[in-house]
C-alpha cells in the first residue's frame, strides 16, 4: 500500500512507527532496571515478579468497558500496589534473619519498576495517534464553568476587511507560524501586527492568483454564481477562503490545532469562516451532497490509505456533479513516493468514479492541481469490474454525523426526481430566496407545507433584523463581522444579514429537526452540534451570538450555567448576546450577564415572551475570586 510522507497525518513518520519505538524503550529501560536490581539485591533474598498477563487483562477490559473511568483504573491499580506491598514487608520480614533488608539502591529500583510498571498501565488508556484521535473532540464529562483570562495586552479587533490583511499581535500572541511558515507569505509578524500577504503553501504569490488559476483550470466551477459553498481542508490561516469572499463564495475552513499552533484562531482573528477539526475517526459535523467544491491544497491528509475512507467522507460531503480540487505534491512532482501516491489517488478515484476533469501546472506558484468531478448517477458504480469500495448499507443514513464513525464505503447518488441531490442548485443569489425543490409535498419545522414555511420564516427574519436589530438593539453593525446563529432553522437570519459585510455559522442542535441541508442548499452554511458541550473553535471568536428559544429547551437536559460560561468564552469583548425566549429564561440570562458584569442593551418582553441583548465587557475576576461563582 502506498503510503510514503502521507503515511502519518501530520506528514511524519507513522504513530505506529513511534510506539514501536515508545515500547522498545520502555522494555529495554524496565530490563535494565531488573538486572541493576538483581545485581545490588543479596543472592538469597526473596525474588518477585510482576505478572504481565493480569495488567494486560486489565488494560484490555478497561478498553472493551468503554467506560473511559481513568480513576477508577487508578485505584485499582493502587489497590494492586498496596497489596504487593504488604506481601512484601510481611515477606521481608520472615526472612529478615537469613537475607537483611534490600540495599537503598535495591529499594530504589523497585520503586522505579512500580512506577512504570503504572504508567505503562495509564499510557495504554491514552488515545491513539494512528488516526489521529488525539487532535479530535475530547470534552470532560463535566463541562468548565470558568471563565477564560484575556492575553495581556487584548484590544478590540481590527474590523473588516483591514483584519483580512493584519490583526493585532496581543490578540492572538503566536509567532511560531511566521517563523515556520516564512517563505511561504502565511504570516509576519510587523512590529505589533500580524500582517497576512495572502499566501499559502501552494500560493505563495497570492490566493487571487490561485483562485484565477482554478476557474481558469475548470470554468464550469464559475465562483460566485454555480459554486457559492466550499469546503477547504487544512486551510492554515484560511486565505484561500478570505479571498473567495472577492468572488461571492463562502469557504467553511478546518484544520486542527497541531504543530502549525493556532492556525483557525487566526483565520477567526481576521474574520474568517473557520473551525478546529481534523479528519480523523469520526464524520465531518456535516449533512451529505452539500458542498459545491472540496479543496485541499497540500493539505496532509493520506486520502489514499486504509481503502480511501478518508476520501470517501469528501464523497460524502460533495454535491453530485461537484468538484474535488487536489493541490499537492504528487500531482506535480516525480519524486519516487508522489508517484506512488499518485498511482494510488488514481486507482482509488477511479474505483469510486470520480473523473479526473483537468491536470493542470500553476509556472507562477511552481505547483500543479488535479481537479475531480463526482458522478451525478449511479452507473459507473454497477460497472466497476471489482466492487470496491463497497456501497454502504441501505440502513446508513447518509446525513447522520454527529459522533459518527468513517466507513469504508460510498452511498448510492440520488437521482429521483424529488431526491435532494438529485438537481443542482439554483444560481447564487437565487438560491437564497428560492425553496429547495425537494421540500415539495413535506411539513415544515412551523407545521405548514414546507416551501410556505420557509418563505415564511424568510419573510419574518427580514422584519426582525429590519424593525429591532438595525435600530433598537443599540448593536454597531460596523463592527460585526463573525456571526453565529446558536439554533438556526431555515438560516432566515443569515439570509436577512445578506448584504452586511458579516458571514454567518448557522449551528442546528442535534436534538433539532435537522434542517442544515436546507441551509446549504440556499447558499449558508453551517453545522451540527450539542449545546452540551464546548463548540470546536478558540475564545473570542464571534462578535455577536444570536438564540432564539435556545435555552430554554437546552436547560432541560444541560447545565444552563456551563452553556452561558460557553458563550462567555465564545464571544468577544464588546461581543453582543441577542436570547429570544420565553420570559423565565430571558430572567435567568439576565441575572447571569448581570452577575459577570455584562451589559443590558436592551431588554423587553409580552405575553410571556422576551427579547434580551447583552453585551460582554472586558471584566474578568481578579486572582482572588472564585471563577464558579460569578456566573452562579
Amino acid at each position: 500500500m502506498a503510503k510514503g510522507k502521507y503515511s502519518g497525518f501530520d506528514g511524519r513518520k507513522s504513530s505506529s512507527y513511534a510506539w514501536m519505538v515508545t515500547v522498545t524503550v520502555f522494555v529495554f529501560v524496565s530490563l535494565s532496571l531488573v538486572g541493576v536490581w538483581m545485581v545490588l539485591s543479596p543472592s538469597d533474598a526473596p525474588k518477585f515478579q510482576l505478572s504481565s498477563t493480569n495488567s494486560a487483562n486489565e488494560v484490555k477490559q478497561g478498553e472493551n468497558d468503554g467506560s473511559g473511568d481513568f480513576s477508577e483504573n487508578v485505584k485499582n491499580v493502587d489497590d494492586k500496589a498496596n497489596a504487593f506491598q504488604s506481601e512484601s514487608q510481611s515477606d521481608a520480614h520472615d526472612n529478615q534473619n537469613e537475607a537483611g533488608n534490600y540495599s537503598e539502591a535495591g529499594k530504589f529500583v523497585k520503586q522505579m519498576l512500580d512506577q512504570i510498571t503504572f504508567l505503562a498501565l495509564t499510557i495504554c488508556k491514552l488515545p491513539s495517534r494512528q488516526h489521529y484521535e488525539h487532535r479530535e473532540r475530547l470534552c470532560p464529562e463535566k463541562p468548565p464553568t470558568c471563565l477564560v483570562p484575556l492575553p495581556e495586552g487584548y484590544r478590540r479587533p481590527v474590523q473588516w476587511p483591514t483584519s483580512r490583511d493584519k490583526v493585532w499581535y496581543n490578540n492572538v500572541p503566536h509567532t511560531k507560524l511566521a517563523e515556520y511558515k516564512v517563505s511561504q507569505n502565511w504570516v509576519k509578524l510587523t512590529g505589533e501586527y500580524l500582517t497576512f500577504p495572502g499566501g499559502g503553501t501552494q500560493f505563495k504569490h497570492g490566493a487571487l492568483h490561485y483562485i484565477e488559476f482554478i476557474q481558469k483550470s475548470v470554468p464550469n466551477i464559475a465562483w460566485g454564481k454555480r459554486t457559492r459553498v466550499i469546503l477547504d481542508v487544512g486551510c492554515g490561516v484560511a486565505s484561500f477562503g478570505g479571498y473567495l469572499f472577492e468572488k461571492g463564495v463562502i469557504t467553511m475552513s478546518l484544520a486542527p490545532k497541531d504543530e502549525h499552533e493556532a492556525q483557525v484562531q487566526f483565520a477567526l482573528e481576521r474574520g474568517i469562516p473557520a473551525f478546529s477539526s481534523v479528519m480523523g475517526t469520526k464524520r465531518l459535523p456535516f449533512p451529505s451532497s452539500v458542498f459545491d467544491v472540496v479543496h485541499c491544497a497540500r493539505c496532509r491528509v493520506p486520502w489514499h490509505i486504509e481503502g480511501g475512507k478518508l476520501l470517501l467522507e469528501l464523497n460524502r460531503v460533495l454535491r453530485p456533479g461537484g468538484y474535488f480540487v487536489w493541490s499537492a505534491t504528487p500531482v506535480y512532482q516525480k519524486l519516487p513516493e508522489d508517484v506512488e501516491i499518485w498511482k494510488a489517488m488514481t486507482k482509488l478515484t477511479k474505483s469510486i468514479c470520480w473523473d479526473l476533469v483537468v491536470i493542470r501546472k500553476d509556472r507562477l506558484n511552481g505547483i500543479g492541481a488535479a481537479i475531480y468531478q463526482k458522478p451525478t448517477s449511479n452507473e459507473c458504480y454497477a460497472s466497476r469490474p471489482k466492487i470496491e469500495p463497497p456501497l454502504c448499507e441501505e440502513s446508513d443514513d447518509r446525513d447522520a454525523s454527529w459522533n459518527v464513525p468513517l466507513q469504508a464505503c460510498m452511498h448510492k447518488v440520488p437521482t429521483g426526481e424529488s431526491e435532494r441531490g438529485s438537481r443542482w442548485p439554483e444560481q447564487w443569489p437565487q438560491r437564497l430566496r428560492t425553496p429547495p425543490y425537494w421540500l415539495n409535498g413535506k411539513t415544515g419545522v412551523y407545521g405548514k407545507p414546507a416551501p410556505e414555511d420557509f418563505s415564511s420564516d424568510y419573510n419574518h427574519w427580514k422584519n426582525v433584523v429590519l424593525h429591532s436589530y438595525m435600530n433598537g438593539a443599540g448593536i454597531n453593525w460596523s463592527s460585526v463581522r463573525n456571526v453565529m446563529d446558536m439554533r438556526a432553522i431555515y438560516g432566515g437570519l443569515a439570509a436577512a444579514l445578506k448584504d452586511l459585510k458579516v458571514w454567518v455559522m448557522n449551528v442546528v442542535p442535534t436534538d433539532s429537526p435537522d434542517t442544515l441541508p436546507i441551509i446549504y442548499e440556499r447558499g449558508l452554511f453551517g453545522m451540527y452540534h450539542d449545546w452540551c458541550e464546548s463548540f470546536s473553535t478558540y475564545p473570542r471568536s464571534y462578535d455577536l451570538l444570536h438564540a432564539d428559544h435556545l435555552f430554554s429547551d437546552i436547560k432541560k437536559r444541560c447545565n444552563l450555567v456551563a452553556v452561558f460560561a460557553e458563550v462567555d468564552r465564545i464571544l468577544r469583548p464588546e461581543g453582543k448576546l441577542i436570547v429570544r425566549d420565553n420570559a423565565e429564561t430571558i430572567s435567568e440570562i439576565e441575572s447571569m450577564a448581570k452577575s459577570i458584569q455584562w451589559d443590558i442593551r436592551m431588554i423587553y418582553s409580552k405575553d410571556d415572551e422576551g427579547l434580551l441583548c447583552v453585551q460582554k465587557t472586558y471584566w474578568r475576576p481578579n486572582n482572588t475570586e472564585v471563577v464558579t461563582s460569578a456566573i452562579v
